[in-house]
This record gives C-alpha cells, structure tokens and sequence, in this order.
C-alpha cells in the first residue's frame, strides 16, 4: 500500500507561489493545536492551548516547503467558514505576518481559500480589514504567555515580500529534505 505523506507527497501548487497548497492543521475557532508528526504524516495533538484564546483562522502548511523555523511554512487561510484538519485548499496568496518565536524567525503566509467566493474576491493583504491584523498580532503574541514563551509580531509584509518567502522554502525544501 502507497501511504501519501501530507508535507512531502501533496505538491506545493503548480501556480506557486501565486497560489498555492495548503494542508490544514488547525481550523479557526479551535483550541487545540494539531501539527503533523514529520515522521508519520498523522495529525497529532501537540497540547491545548493554555489560555482561553482560539485559532483566529484556519491553521496550515504549505507542502513540500521548509521554512527558518526547521518545519513546513506556515499558511494561514482566510475562509467564511473552520475547515477540518487535514484538508487541502488552494489558497491565494496575499501577504505574510513575520514574527519570531522563541527566537527563530517563524513566518506565517495570510492567504484565501481560491474556491470560497465569500473572501476570494480578495487580491491583496491590504483590501483585509484592518481589525483582522490586529486580531492576528493579538493571538500571536499572546497565546503562549501562560507557557511563560515569548512571540514578538514583527511586520506584515505584502504580497510581493509573501510570494519571495514562498519561492525560499520551496528552495530550502529542495535542497535540504528533498536531497
């Protein structure tokens, strides 16, 4: 039997870094946080967040990427609804939030999902309302606190500084896990 792995068997989009794959992890509304075990491929519980908080928005990775922090990229995908954990969207891509966490650069990539027509009418990270950022640099940079870990929200970046992120970690990948 042929086990398809989600970070290195799912492509990261043939219309990269426009658009791309994203496996979701955790869906908004959540509080649990769910990556994948890099040597299985399953989803597994990494804790429950300390604090009340939840996941503003669905929660994911960009396949077949390897971003500073040593793991897949991250995406966050904008959609009118929680998506359930392991599904794969095309998402479009609008921006980027950098932000460093327990010292390491740890970008998340801000996109939409291509096939939601409540938000795909988005084509840019600034066309976003503005409370959105807020929220997200909010949840960042709090949800962690109750663990005594730190996050810093550095900067948003544009779409142009989000598609050189993406085309990175898909070189990264490339060169030191796909070797």
């Amino acid at each position: 039997m042929n086990v398809l792995h989600p970070w290195h068997g799912v492509p990261y989009g043939e219309n990269a870094p426009e658009f791309v794959n994203a496996i979701i992890e955790i869906p908004e509304g959540s509080r649990a946080k769910y990556e994948i075990d890099k040597e299985s491929g399953l989803l597994k519980l990494d804790r429950v967040i300390y604090s009340s908080f939840h996941y503003p928005v669905n929660y994911g990775f960009i396949p077949q990427t390897y971003g500073d922090d040593k793991d897949p990229l991250d995406i966050l995908v904008i959609t009118s609804l929680p998506v359930q954990p392991l599904t794969l969207i095309e998402a479009k891509v609008l921006g980027v939030m950098q932000m460093v966490d327990g010292g390491d650069a740890d970008d998340k990539i801000i996109a939409v999902a291509a096939k939601d027509p409540s938000v795909n009418h988005y084509n840019r990270f600034d066309e976003l309302p503005p409370h959105f950022f807020s929220e997200l640099r909010h949840f960042f940079e709090e949800y962690k606190r109750l663990e005594n870990k730190t996050v810093v929200v550095e900067d948003f970046g544009d779409m142009e500084k989000a598609h050189g992120i993406v085309k990175s970690a898909v070189e990264a990948y490339k060169k030191y896990i796909a070797k």
